[in-house]
C-alpha cells in the first residue's frame, strides 16, 4: 500500500510505530551496560506497540485487507501454482 493510499489514522499509526521502534533501537543497551529505560517504561512501550498493532488490524479488516500477506523474493518458489488451461475445442451444447 502506497503512502498516498493510507488514511490519516493509518499514517499516524505508522509514524508512531516507526518512532517508538527508533527510540527502542537508539536506547538499546550495549554489551554489559544497563538499559537507560525503566521496566515500567519498557512495559508502556510494549503496550503502545500492542495497541497500535490492534488498531492497524481493525483498520485492515474494515478495509477488507489481508493481514497474512508476507513479502517474498521474486525468485523464491511460491506455495501456490498458477495453472494454464487450454481450450479443448469441444463446446458443450
Amino acid at each position: 500500500m502506497d503512502e498516498a493510499e493510507l488514511t490519516k489514522e493509518q499514517q499516524i499509526l505508522r509514524a508512531m510505530r516507526k518512532t517508538l521502534g527508533s527510540i527502542v533501537k537508539d536506547t538499546a543497551p550495549r554489551d554489559g551496560m544497563d538499559s537507560p529505560l525503566s521496566s515500567a517504561t519498557v512495559e508502556n512501550i510494549r503496550m503502545c506497540f500492542s495497541l497500535i498493532a490492534a488498531r492497524e488490524a481493525e483498520l485492515a479488516e474494515a478495509l477488507g485487507l489481508s493481514r497474512n500477506e508476507r513479502p517474498f523474493y521474486s525468485d523464491e518458489e511460491q506455495d501456490a501454482k498458477v495453472l494454464q488451461f487450454a481450450p479443448t475445442g469441444n463446446k458443450p451444447n
